[in-house]
């Protein structure tokens, strides 16, 4: 009995070249790392398949940004605190009542603090004087 033949592998005779900027090709590489792909595996399969999701982790190592991370976590703990109460069977105080609008009234100046930091960043981004 003869071996069965193996399939004829595909051969990439045809080469595409690009310019790219730093910025475009250090994009371009990091996603294909973060997805485990060779960069030119990576491009064709964007090209050929459509686009590859791929998270993004922006790291920023702002104090302002820390101190918020770090009160969302605090708000959420008070909220799933509250939660548990309720689900509990908890009776819905006045002190309950002040403590959730708390936690609402401080979510709401969070949002105002990161709206104004993007402001600025994408002020500082795009050479804007404030």
């Amino acid at each position: 009995m003869t071996r069965p033949k193996k399939e004829i592998e595909l051969t990439r005779n045809h080469r595409i070249t690009i310019r790219l900027t730093d910025t475009e090709f250090s994009i371009i590489e990091n996603a294909a790392t973060q997805v485990g792909m060779s960069l030119s595996e990576y491009i064709r399969t964007q090209v050929l398949e459509g686009q590859i999701n791929v998270r993004f982790e922006i790291v920023a190592d702002a104090p302002e940004i820390k101190k918020l991370i770090s009160e969302f976590g605090k708000i959420c703990r008070n909220l799933n605190q509250i939660a548990r109460y309720f689900n509990q069977g908890g009776i819905l105080s006045s002190e309950m009542r002040k403590e959730i609008k708390k936690c609402v009234g401080t979510i709401y100046e969070m949002k105002y603090e990161v709206m104004r930091m993007v402001r600025e960043f994408r002020g500082a981004r795009y050479g804007e004087s404030r």
